[in-house]
């Protein structure tokens, strides 16, 4: 299974994608600061980031182009509370595989992980 960080300002986000995807048997770190994420990627293998679009300091944009920088091939899922196209265009042009609206469905974010993984594989 995989090795999945999830980025978001509220906690509680962090904290349900944790509950989720480790259910399906991935291992899941949560982080609510961007540079706590950052650092956690520069020192351990991950195959995917979940990365709120609207954090404190930078946006899950800035975040993602720095996770790039670490590991080229990282697949990434953003989430927002806020979607548009102008936004969605951004973060596939980045690098982004997928893209779900928050509120977060269980359904939904299983099925785009599974998705995103998929392909990588």
């Amino acid at each position: 299974m995989a090795d999945i960080i999830a980025l978001d300002d509220v906690q509680d986000a962090g904290i349900l994608i944790k509950k989720i995807l480790t259910k399906q048997g991935h291992t899941v770190h949560d982080f609510t600061e961007e540079e706590d994420a950052v650092n956690f990627v520069k020192n351990n293998p991950v195959d995917l980031a979940i990365l709120d679009i609207k954090l404190k300091k930078m946006s899950g944009i800035e975040v993602l182009a720095q996770l790039k920088k670490i590991i080229p091939d990282l697949k990434a899922i953003m989430l927002t509370g806020y979607p548009t196209v102008e936004t969605a265009r951004e973060a596939i042009s980045l690098g982004a595989n997928e893209y779900c609206v928050k509120p977060i469905d269980r359904d939904e974010l299983e099925e785009k992980v599974a998705k995103v993984l998929g392909a990588s594989k």
